[in-house]
């Protein structure tokens, strides 16, 4: 089972960016499929998941309107494109892959994002 993540780095205020989480060794199409980030000296945050109709939840309210999951089944890959990026974005976001069906949990290596000018 892998979970790898890309697409993290530095961008200014106000900027983009989209992270990939590819997944592999699982059945993909039965997992809920989430972001999770952790900022230094903070607790794991849960930002945002999707099901896998492509159906979202968990929106953390300090997303909303700015940061847009999706999936695609058909190459095992979720997304997180981030808009009108904050500092206090920044943070090791993670994929995180959690089945339907029992308690399986798998999770990625996770990606900096850091937020600054």
């Amino acid at each position: 089972v892998q979970l790898v993540e890309s697409g993290g780095g530095l961008v200014q205020p106000g900027g983009s960016l989209r992270l990939s989480c590819a997944a592999s060794g699982f059945a993909f199409n039965r997992y809920v499929m989430s972001w999770y980030r952790q900022a230094p000296g903070k607790e794991p945050e849960l930002v945002v998941g999707i099901t896998s109709a492509g159906g979202t939840t968990g929106y953390a309210d300090s997303v909303k309107g700015r940061f847009t999951i999706s999936r695609d089944n058909a190459n095992n890959t979720v997304y997180l494109e981030m808009n009108s990026l904050k500092p206090e974005d920044t943070a090791v976001y993670y994929c995180n892959a959690r089945s339907s069906c029992d308690t399986r949990v798998y999770w990625g290596q996770g990606t900096q994002v850091t937020v600054s000018s």
